[in-house]
């Protein structure tokens, strides 16, 4: 069995989960919080689609690779599906063309990257 776990990446220790420190972006309201607080502290807008696997990936390789804490920025997560409104809203006040997954870094009110 070890070959096997070996070739195909598997392992008998669990993994340890990383959590985020993610604020649910689900309420139209929340923009303009996100808007004013981007004058004091970068604001980060992650758009996720549960249904699609590139999403996920995304998703996985973001989480592995966070290394900033809430001192560092808010980060918000979206999930676009069940929050359709919440998504089209992002795009029309911070004026960028909808993908996903897309992630949004705010700065003074204005995407920055």
């Amino acid at each position: 069995m070890g070959l096997i776990n070996k070739l195909f990446g598997g392992s008998s220790e669990p993994k340890e989960e990383k959590l985020l420190p993610w604020i649910p972006l689900n309420e139209l309201s929340q923009l303009e919080t996100i808007n004013e607080k981007s004058s004091i502290k970068t604001q980060v807008i992650f758009k996720h689609s549960t249904r699609c696997g590139i999403s996920r990936m995304v998703m996985n390789q973001f989480v592995g690779a966070y290394d900033l804490t809430e001192n560092d920025l808010d980060l918000y997560y979206l999930d676009l599906l069940n929050y359709r409104e919440v998504s089209n809203e992002v795009g029309y006040k911070f004026q960028v063309m909808h993908e996903s997954p897309q992630i949004l870094v705010i700065k003074n009110g204005t995407v920055v990257a």
